[in-house]
Protein backbone atom coordinates (compact mmCIF):
# COMPACT_ATOMS: atom_id res chain seq x y z
CA UNK A 1 0.00 0.00 0.00
CA UNK A 2 0.96 3.66 -0.50
CA UNK A 3 -0.32 7.20 -0.44
CA UNK A 4 -0.41 9.52 -3.36
CA UNK A 5 0.49 13.30 -2.24
CA UNK A 6 -1.31 15.86 -3.95
CA UNK A 7 1.03 18.64 -4.49
CA UNK A 8 -1.54 21.24 -5.87
CA UNK A 9 -3.52 20.97 -2.98
CA UNK A 10 -0.60 20.52 -0.40
CA UNK A 11 -0.10 23.99 2.04
CA UNK A 12 3.20 22.40 3.60
CA UNK A 13 1.67 21.84 7.28
CA UNK A 14 3.64 19.37 7.94
CA UNK A 15 1.17 17.24 10.00
CA UNK A 16 1.57 14.42 7.74
CA UNK A 17 5.49 13.81 8.54
CA UNK A 18 5.01 14.47 12.27
CA UNK A 19 2.47 11.88 12.50
CA UNK A 20 3.75 9.43 10.18
CA UNK A 21 4.68 6.38 12.33
CA UNK A 22 7.41 5.02 9.78
CA UNK A 23 8.51 8.57 9.08
CA UNK A 24 8.41 7.85 5.37
CA UNK A 25 6.78 11.48 4.81
CA UNK A 26 9.43 14.81 4.60
CA UNK A 27 9.37 17.99 3.65
CA UNK A 28 10.63 18.77 -0.01
CA UNK A 29 12.81 21.70 -0.89
CA UNK A 30 9.40 23.40 -1.45
CA UNK A 31 7.94 23.37 1.20
CA UNK A 32 5.32 20.35 0.61
CA UNK A 33 5.19 17.07 1.54
CA UNK A 34 6.80 14.17 -0.54
CA UNK A 35 6.96 10.37 0.26
CA UNK A 36 10.29 9.25 1.04
CA UNK A 37 9.89 5.64 0.98
CA UNK A 38 6.79 4.91 -0.74
CA UNK A 39 7.48 1.33 -1.03
CA UNK A 40 7.49 1.01 3.13
CA UNK A 41 4.14 2.45 3.23
CA UNK A 42 1.60 0.09 4.76
CA UNK A 43 -1.14 2.37 4.66
CA UNK A 44 -1.73 3.19 8.46
CA UNK A 45 -3.91 6.12 6.99
CA UNK A 46 -2.35 8.87 10.04
CA UNK A 47 -1.54 11.55 7.82
CA UNK A 48 -5.07 10.94 5.69
CA UNK A 49 -6.49 11.69 8.37
CA UNK A 50 -4.39 14.22 9.85
CA UNK A 51 -4.49 16.14 6.12
CA UNK A 52 -6.59 19.19 6.61
CA UNK A 53 -6.80 20.13 2.99
CA UNK A 54 -7.64 16.45 1.57
CA UNK A 55 -3.92 16.52 -0.83
CA UNK A 56 -3.52 12.66 0.65
CA UNK A 57 -4.73 9.71 -0.52
CA UNK A 58 -4.60 5.82 -0.20
CA UNK A 59 -4.54 3.72 -3.25
CA UNK A 60 -6.84 1.36 -2.65
CA UNK A 61 -4.90 -2.16 -3.64
CA UNK A 62 -6.72 -4.91 -6.04
CA UNK A 63 -7.20 -7.19 -3.20
CA UNK A 64 -9.08 -4.61 -1.40
CA UNK A 65 -11.27 -4.40 -4.92
CA UNK A 66 -9.97 -0.95 -5.20
CA UNK A 67 -8.19 -1.68 -8.81
CA UNK A 68 -6.08 1.26 -8.12
CA UNK A 69 -8.97 4.04 -6.66
CA UNK A 70 -8.03 6.44 -3.69
CA UNK A 71 -9.54 7.22 -0.75
CA UNK A 72 -8.89 9.84 1.30
CA UNK A 73 -10.88 11.95 4.10
CA UNK A 74 -12.41 14.74 5.45
CA UNK A 75 -13.41 15.96 8.61
CA UNK A 76 -16.46 18.21 9.45
CA UNK A 77 -18.00 18.76 12.94
CA UNK A 78 -18.22 15.39 14.52
CA UNK A 79 -18.49 13.39 11.28
CA UNK A 80 -15.31 11.91 8.98
CA UNK A 81 -16.33 11.68 4.76
CA UNK A 82 -14.23 9.24 3.32
CA UNK A 83 -14.57 9.60 -0.20
CA UNK A 84 -13.49 6.97 -2.82
CA UNK A 85 -12.54 7.93 -6.10
CA UNK A 86 -12.46 5.24 -8.70
CA UNK A 87 -10.72 5.26 -11.71
CA UNK A 88 -13.52 5.82 -13.83
CA UNK A 89 -13.75 9.06 -12.35
CA UNK A 90 -17.15 8.33 -10.15
CA UNK A 91 -17.24 8.76 -6.49
CA UNK A 92 -18.53 7.26 -3.73
CA UNK A 93 -18.85 8.58 0.02
CA UNK A 94 -18.59 6.86 3.13
CA UNK A 95 -19.72 8.64 6.35
CA UNK A 96 -19.00 8.01 9.66
CA UNK A 97 -20.31 9.63 12.88
CA UNK A 98 -17.65 9.67 15.48
CA UNK A 99 -19.89 9.70 18.36
CA UNK A 100 -21.71 6.45 16.81
CA UNK A 101 -18.26 4.62 15.66
CA UNK A 102 -17.61 2.79 18.86
CA UNK A 103 -20.85 1.34 19.62
CA UNK A 104 -20.18 -2.06 18.09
Amino acid sequence: MSIAINQSKCVGCGRCSQVCPGTLIGMGSDGKACMLYPKDCWGCCSCIKECKVDAIALYLGADMGGMGSKMSVASREQYLDWKIEKRDGSVETIVIDRKQSNQY
